[in-house]
C-alpha cells in the first residue's frame, strides 16, 4: 500500500475575522489563485519542501513527487508503496513531520478535510495491490482493467463502501469535501484511469497495476482506513464479487447511487453492519462508535457562526 496525502500550508496568524488563511508566498504576497501542477507554486515554498524532504530522508520515509494542488497553499507529496502496515506507519510519521517543518517555517500545516468552503478539500488517496509469496503483483496485467482478481477486490470494496465510510470520513467536516466536480468521489463507482470515480485503476506499465482508493479525507486515520480497505478486498475475493463494468467518461454525471454526505448516516451504517463487526471486531467497533457518538452529540450542541447567520433574526 501507499498513502497519497494532500495538505494546506496556512499562515500561523489568523485574518482579521480570526479565520485561517493561506500562508504568505516567498514574495510576501497572499496567493489567491493557483495552477494545479504549477512549478511557480512549488518554487514559492522551496525552503519548506527542501527541509521536509531532508527530514523524511532522515526518518526513512520514502517521500517522492511534490505537486501543487487545486487551491492556494495546497500541496501533495507522494509516498512510495510498500508493506501495508509499514506504509501506514510512514504516513502517520509523515503527517507529524509536515506539521513540524511547517511550524519551523512560521506556517501551520493542516490535514483537515475541508478547511475552506470555497476551496478544494484535502484527500488521502490509498494505493493498494496484492503480492504473492515471491513478491509478484497479482493485479499485474496488460489489460488496463487488471486481472480478474483485481476486479473481485474492487467488487468487495464497493460492496463494503457504505459500511466503511465512517472510517474513511470520520468527522463532521469530512463530509463537506463531497461536492460535485471537485475530484472528491460521490458514488460507489470504479473506472480505468478515471479521476471522477471512487476506485480508480491508474494507467501505467502492466507490472504496476493497482487500485487507487479515492474516498478518504486527509483527516482519516491511516491504520483504520487501510484495515477497512483490506477487509473489503478480502470480502470481494472470498465471495467472488463482480463490480460490474467500469465507468467510462464523467462518473459524476453517470452516478446512479450516491454516497451519504452526512456524518450521522455513516455512523449508523457502521453501527448496523454485520460485515464490519466480523471484519473489524465487536470490541473495536464498540469503542470507536461510542467515541464518534459522543463527538457527534458535542458537535451538534455547539452554536456557531452559521446558526447566527441563518436563525438569529429569523426565529
Amino acid at each position: 500500500m501507499a498513502c497519497e496525502l494532500e495538505f494546506y500550508l496556512l499562515d500561523a496568524r489568523r485574518d482579521h475575522n480570526g479565520r485561517p488563511q493561506p500562508a504568505l508566498d516567498a514574495d510576501g504576497g497572499r496567493p489567491r489563485h493557483t495552477q494545479v501542477y504549477g512549478l511557480r507554486e512549488l518554487e514559492q515554498i522551496e525552503p519548506f519542501l527542501a527541509d521536509l524532504y531532508s527530514a523524511c530522508k532522515l526518518h526513512g520515509i520514502p517521500a517522492r513527487t511534490a505537486i501543487s494542488e487545486y487551491a492556494p497553499g495546497q500541496v501533495e507529496i507522494t509516498l512510495e508503496h510498500g508493506d501495508a502496515l509499514e506504509a501506514m506507519d510512514q504516513a502517520v510519521r509523515y503527517k507529524r513531520l509536515v506539521k513540524a517543518v511547517a511550524h519551523k517555517h512560521g506556517m501551520q500545516a493542516t490535514f483537515m478535510a475541508k478547511p475552506f468552503d470555497h476551496l478544494a478539500g484535502t484527500g488521502m488517496h490509498m494505493h493498494v495491490s496484492l503480492a504473492d509469496a515471491e513478491g509478484r503483483n497479482l493485479f499485474a496485467s496488460e489489460d488496463p482493467a487488471g486481472t480478474p482478481l483485481l476486479r473481485t477486490a474492487i467488487g468487495g470494496m464497493l460492496a463494503s463502501l457504505l459500511d466503511s465510510l465512517l472510517l474513511f470520513c470520520p468527522n463532521a467536516n469530512s463530509y463537506r469535501r463531497f461536492q460535485a466536480n471537485s475530484y472528491a468521489p460521490l458514488a460507489p463507482t470504479w473506472g480505468v484511469d478515471n479521476r471522477t470515480v471512487s476506485l480508480r485503476v491508474p494507467g501505467g506499465p502492466a507490472n504496476t497495476r493497482h487500485i487507487e482508493h479515492r474516498i478518504c479525507g486527509a483527516d482519516a486515520n491511516p491504520y483504520l482506513a487501510a484495515a477497512a480497505i483490506l477487509a473489503g478486498i478480502h470480502r470481494g475475493i472470498k465471495e467472488d464479487i463482480d463490480p460490474g463494468e467500469p465507468v467510462q467518461g464523467n462518473g459524476y454525471a453517470q452516478a446512479k447511487e450516491l454516497l451519504p454526505t452526512d456524518w450521522l448516516t455513516s455512523l449508523t451504517a457502521l453501527e448496523k453492519s454485520a460485515w464490519a463487526r466480523e471484519a473489524l471486531g465487536q470490541e473495536f467497533l464498540g469503542v470507536y462508535l461510542a467515541v464518534k457518538r459522543a463527538e457527534y452529540r458535542q458537535f451538534m450542541a455547539e452554536v456557531g457562526e452559521q446558526d447566527w447567520r441563518w436563525y438569529l433574526t429569523e426565529a
